[in-house]
């Protein structure tokens, strides 16, 4: 590594979403470095800030507005020809003012699967990506319900809205399996969802499932990622957090965050354990154990990109 880039250089950037899931691109001034590409606004963390004060500040100095509800998000190194940088993200649901170009910059609203400016500075990419999952992710519960009502309250779900459903049903026959997740990919492909296979690489490539959820077993056997277009894996401590990050998993599940139905009494990790632990965190991680649906806001808080349900999902 060159002089040039062996400082670290930390930035604060900013997704700002609306609700209807469009987030803001700025293209970088003509009179800076990487003219011409675009990037989620934001800039460096100053001496004695907190990422969160830079980004609130300059987001209030590019763009005019004040940040009124922001969550730490991702974190994310960098290294450009010219400098490392440190990219602290936080998703920005809420802010006032109207947005003004202070910089003389660009402005676009996009979608995450249909990026339509270019060029995108690289560092941004993975963060494209991890925008394209939503908030809920549910897990199967056919075991509990039954399979055929399992399949109808999957639809009801999916009519609305769900989109990332996890397939983990250990109880049933190698055969029963395969059945249930030929219907379970249909219809959630017909709705535009995605759906994950636990644990069972060869299972999720032959019914068409979009990808893999790794057990933590798994997470510790595995040298590399399987060839799937997503990768999730569950995780419990810091060390299978930073392995699932090391083997290019595009998510984690990160549990038991409180204490749960079937594991009475366990140990469980509360949400300031959880926050410390996915403070930092590369890639998006979902809070899951003893939460419903109404623990949305405090995973956020918590640096979550969402929660995971099990029964609460159904």
């Amino acid at each position: 590594m060159s002089a040039l880039n062996t400082k670290v250089v930390e930035v604060a950037a900013a997704v700002l979403q609306r609700p209807d899931g469009t987030f803001l691109l700025a293209q970088r001034p003509a009179d800076k470095i990487w003219a011409g590409y675009w990037e989620f606004p934001g800039g460096k963390v100053e001496s004695g800030e907190t990422a969160r004060d830079a980004l609130v500040r300059e987001l209030h100095e590019e763009l005019g507005i004040e940040v009124l509800n922001a969550y730490p998000w991702l974190e994310r190194v960098f290294t450009y020809p010219h400098a490392t940088v440190k990219l602290s993200f936080f998703r920005v649901t809420e802010w006032q003012g109207e947005l003004y170009p202070h910089e003389g910059q660009q402005f676009s609203w996009q979608l995450a699967w249909d990026v339509r400016v270019s060029p995108v500075l690289p560092a941004n990419a993975p963060i494209l990506r991890a925008l394209e999952l939503p908030a809920l992710y549910a897990i199967s519960n056919a075991g509990e319900l039954g399979v055929e009502v399992f399949l109808s309250r999957l639809q009801v779900q999916l009519d609305s809205g769900l989109r990332l459903i996890q397939l983990r049903e250990k109880h049933l026959t190698p055969d029963a399996l395969r059945e249930l997740a030929i219907r379970t990919v249909a219809m959630a492909h017909a709705a535009g969802a995605k759906v994950l296979i636990n644990g069972d690489v060869t299972l999720a490539q032959e019914v068409g499932a979009d990808g893999v959820h790794l057990t933590s077993v798994q997470l510790e056997q595995l040298t590399e990622r399987p060839p799937v277009a997503w990768c999730s894996a569950s995780c419990h401590t810091a060390e299978e957090l930073h392995r699932a990050q090391g083997l290019g998993c595009d998510f984690a599940m990160l549990s038991p965050v409180l204490p749960t139905k079937s594991h009475p009494g366990a140990a469980h990790l509360g949400w300031a354990r959880f926050s410390a632990l996915a403070a930092g965190s590369s890639i998006p991680v979902y809070a899951l154990g003893g939460l419903t649906r109404e623990d949305m806001l405090t995973a956020w808080q918590q640096g979550a990109h969402g929660i995971a349900l099990l029964r609460q999902a159904w």
